[in-house]
């Protein structure tokens, strides 16, 4: 039991580390606002996820960004971007886990990664509306966006950054998770 124990910090102290430097490996996608970055950060977590749980998948994405934040910080000068980075995993890797711990197949996994892209898309762009864009304008002092203005924003970047990156990762995963799935099945059977 203690081994266990041990060896899932282990294990979830280095996929955060390796979640964060994939995190610094950010790039902008084509058409879309520059300050929206598509990363593999959420690669590592979903292993976590799929493997010890969906509190270890947590554990990884709060590491990431606490990590992420005490070494480059925020131009707002309070974690904004690390916490709607944050919640976006969390929405993203949470499904994913609940569907695939109940039957770990690949069908399970495909619709887990689909549906985690899905709420995520549709639950950043609630949460930016309400919560994050004006968030970011207070912060930066700036005059609030109008109502107008957010929704443009959420509709012709937000929401298509969340849809594109969710792709992204599904399809690279599910490609990694191929490779890897003897090994993966062997660290879950070892944690049963």
């Amino acid at each position: 039991m203690q081994k266990g124990k041990i060896k899932q910090m282990v294990a979830v102290s280095m996929l955060s580390t390796i979640a964060y430097v994939l995190m610094m490996f950010d790039f902008p996608f084509p058409g879309l606002p520059p300050f929206l970055q598509i990363d593999f950060s959420e690669v590592p977590a979903l292993l976590a996820a799929i493997i010890f749980g969906p509190a270890a998948g947590v554990m990884v994405e709060a590491i990431k960004n606490v990590l992420h934040y005490g070494i480059t910080g925020s131009f707002t000068g309070v974690p904004v971007g690390q916490l709607a980075n944050f919640v976006a995993g969390i929405l993203f890797i949470l499904p994913v886990s609940y569907l695939f711990r109940k039957k770990h197949t690949v069908k399970r996994l495909s619709i887990g990664l689909v549906f985690g892209t899905v709420l995520m898309t549709f639950m950043m762009g609630l949460l930016n509306y309400v919560i994050i864009l004006p968030a970011y304008t207070w912060f930066l002092g700036a005059d609030p966006m109008s109502s107008q203005m957010m929704i443009e924003l959420i509709l012709k970047g937000i929401a298509p950054f969340n849809l594109i990156k969710g792709t992204i990762i599904t399809l690279l995963f599910i490609a990694l998770y191929n490779r890897m799935q003897p090994w993966v099945m062997k660290q879950i059977t070892q944690q049963a």
